[in-house]
């Protein structure tokens, strides 16, 4: 049986995350302090759980701005059917919402 990526991935970042370090074949690498949050609010706890478990908050907020929901959306439904985020289907609006209403054009 293969290896789930993303389970590996998660216990990866879960270690990441609680050591700031990630450790492998010898392969130390320490990670730099983060330098942004997400920003609080009506959706930001579903996405601290579902965007943070795979990257920063550094990476949303270097996003271009004043883009529509549209573009959020797409982002987010990316995120789950090209890079296997496990976003359920009822979370990509949610998600894709708050993203454009705190980082984007608004609603």
């Amino acid at each position: 049986m293969k290896p789930n990526r993303f389970a590996l991935v998660a216990v990866a970042l879960a270690t990441v995350f609680t050591t700031g370090t990630i450790a492998a074949a010898g392969l130390k690498i320490e990670l730099p302090p983060e330098t942004a949050a997400l920003k609080t609010g009506p959706g930001s706890d579903l996405a601290r759980g579902q965007c943070m478990s795979c990257h920063s908050a550094d990476y949303i907020t270097t996003q271009p701005r004043h883009k529509p929901l549209a573009f959020w959306k797409a982002e987010v439904e990316k995120m789950k059917k090209v890079y296997g985020a496990p976003i359920q289907d009822d979370q990509i609006d949610l998600l894709a919402d708050y993203l454009a209403r705190n980082y984007g054009a608004g609603k």
